[in-house]
């Protein structure tokens, strides 16, 4: 049951329409239809007919689940959200605003314009289609925020690690699939001073504009390369803990609310920055991105880079690793010998299953040192640059190992004890929180203790 109700877990919580669980006082001329109640949030029997369609529509099957196992998860998305407002925890309007503004974007590009979505969800306009989802995220990123400060401190040390790998029955231990672990050398093609002088140029122009008293929001959607904030009209919340890169980080701190930066340059290419508003240690920005773009003789001289580096590889002039941090263009990976580092996992073993089609198909046929012939690809910034790879270790299908596998058993034991953790808080909530489910769900074999026996 858990790992289904883990499958659709997101589509519950992270805002999709459907759910339409509003607060209790909302709902007061609607008493019919109520099948629980959590503090002042209310869950209709509706709500799951439209939590069935939303799985159908995400081509999550649904015939394995049931009515009950959908109004128990409902329940404790409310549990979550009902404590976090008990708890103080907010969710800034701004935030909201940017995730409903990703979310359409994301939505009129698969259904093709925003008032198809209007109609599809038997919306108004697009105010009430704004103002629905904005509900349904809100409860979500409360709940989700709930989670993360139940979870945050738990930790596993190495005893913890071993006792929970020893009480493994032998034949109980896991499988894990093959591995790799993969590098990579990055050519880039040199950008002229010309190239970079348009850009800037261009950037002035629109900062220009901007202070004439054209619309930054507006520019954004129509100029910016970030297809991260395009949506949005360059839209980010950020402080000084936000991952963003240093000069970004430096400008935007440098700013007065209202003010517009002078072009300025990061590794993603030239932006600039509109600071919004100031709140506490937080900034709320846009900003524009443009990207100088690469000559075909600058894209051969990479091309011929990468080669001529290859070919001193494979006559043993020098090896990968060192060759990566003499040569590489890339930062992230120059210093650890071109390196790769899985993003699930923060390690440089790649689960073969689960590697990125694209990545699949340049390494998978590759032995342990071979080097690939130069591949082409298309950076953030629109500019073709080349990459050559090879296959540092490889390990086939293997049962658990406590040495070999530390790190995913360290994961398993930690997701375990963060489990039990939340299901501690989650009963003792329960009991301290006001609570109805309606007595036609009394036969349903819920996990958890909804009708406090």
């Amino acid at each position: 049951m858990i790992k289904k109700l883990l499958v659709f877990s997101k589509a519950l919580t992270i805002g999709f329409i459907g759910l339409y669980a509003m607060q209790a006082q909302a709902q007061k001329k609607r008493i019919d239809g109520v099948i629980g109640v959590v503090g002042d949030y209310v869950i209709l029997d509706s709500d799951i007919d439209k939590t069935f369609l939303e799985l159908s529509a995400q081509n999550i099957p649904t015939k394995d689940i049931s009515r009950c196992e959908l109004l128990g998860k409902l329940l404790e998305e409310k549990v979550f959200a009902h404590q976090a407002i008990q708890d103080s925890i907010i969710v800034t309007d701004a935030e909201i605003s940017s995730i409903v503004d990703q979310q359409i974007a994301a939505m009129t590009d698969q259904i093709g314009s925003v008032q198809k979505i209007v109609d599809f969800y038997k919306k108004k306009d697009l105010d009430d289609l704004k103002a629905a989802l904005s509900e349904i995220i809100k409860d979500g990123k409360l709940a989700d925020e709930m989670r993360r400060k139940i979870i945050d401190e738990v930790e596993v040390n190495p005893e913890e690690v071993r006792q929970f790998f020893a009480s493994i029955p032998k034949d109980s231990l896991p499988y894990f699939g093959a591995e790799i672990e993969i590098a990579q050398i990055v050519f880039k093609p040199i950008i002229s001073q010309d190239a970079k002088n348009d850009v800037i140029n261009r950037l002035k122009e629109i900062r220009q504009e901007v202070l004439d008293g054209s619309s930054f929001f507006t520019k954004a959607v129509l100029y910016t390369e970030d297809p991260g904030s395009k949506a949005t009209g360059g839209y980010y919340k950020m402080n000084r803990k936000t991952p963003f890169v240093k000069e970004f980080k430096d400008v935007a701190f440098s700013l007065k609310e209202g003010e517009i930066s002078q072009p300025f340059e990061t590794e993603f290419g030239y932006h600039i920055i509109y600071l919004e508003k100031i709140k506490g240690q937080d900034l709320e920005l846009r900003h524009i991105l443009l990207s100088p773009k690469v000559s075909a003789s600058a894209e051969l001289e990479a091309r011929e880079r990468a080669e001529k580096v290859r070919n001193e590889i494979i006559a043993g002039d020098i090896t990968f690793a060192d060759a990566a941090k003499k040569y590489s263009d890339e930062k992230e990976t120059k210093n650890s010998g071109g390196n790769l580092i899985n993003p699930r996992t923060l390690e440089t073993r790649f689960e073969l299953v689960k590697l990125d089609p694209n990545l699949y198909s340049k390494v998978s046929g590759l032995e342990v040192n071979e080097v690939s012939f130069p591949y082409s690809e298309t950076d953030m910034q629109g500019n073709k640059q080349f990459k050559i790879f090879t296959v540092v270790n490889k390990w086939d299908e293997h049962l658990a190992d406590f040495s070999t596998d530390y790190m995913k058993i360290r994961d398993l034991a930690l997701n375990r004890k963060q489990t039990q953790e939340i299901n501690k808080w989650m009963q003792k909530t329960i009991e301290d929180t006001y609570i109805f489910v309606a007595p036609d769900y009394k036969t349903c074999a819920f996990e958890n203790n909804w009708f406090k026996k």
